[in-house]
């Protein structure tokens, strides 16, 4: 990500939790996301997900869901155990814009994989100021735990 804007301290400050889970990839999947105002003590849970998926995927929707749910722009610590999303937020979103949303690959400019994703990612994270913190998935941190479990109780609703 760029540096944040001179003023960024100014902007309300909100933490972002996600996962994302697959039974078979593909197959049944789910999302979850936890979205924490510390000023204020609110937090609110979210999940959903979809018949067939990946779990690239369902983590990348778990962020566009958490991030489409803030209703101004907000300095946002993003939690994630994807390293895929995280990477591809911070390092490859801008060599695949400039590629014309395509991915290099033996020195061939290949389709982007999940690039409706990828595209609605991009617009989210222009409207805030996102920091990415990667953490180990399944390794007791209390967030990503219950993400997971909102996120696995979302996909056995698709079996």
């Amino acid at each position: 990500m760029d540096a944040p804007p001179a003023n960024s301290s100014a902007l309300p400050f909100v933490q972002l939790f996600t996962d994302g889970a697959c039974s078979g990839n593909p197959g049944p999947g789910g999302w979850a996301y936890i979205l924490r105002h510390p000023a204020s003590g609110k937090e609110r849970e979210a999940s959903g997900g979809l018949a067939l998926t990946t779990n690239n995927q369902m983590e990348l929707q778990a962020v566009i869901e958490g991030l489409a749910a803030l209703t101004s722009k907000s300095r946002v610590e993003l939690v994630t155990d994807s390293t895929y999303v995280a990477k591809g937020s911070a390092e490859w979103l801008p060599g695949w814009k400039r590629n014309g949303w395509k991915r290099k690959e033996g020195g061939q400019l290949k389709p982007l994989k999940n690039e409706f994703q990828w595209r609605r990612l991009d617009e989210l994270l222009a409207r805030h100021v996102v920091k990415f913190t990667v953490i180990k998935g399944h390794s007791g941190h209390a967030e990503n735990e219950r993400c997971d479990e909102l996120a696995v109780a979302a996909a056995r609703e698709f079996r």
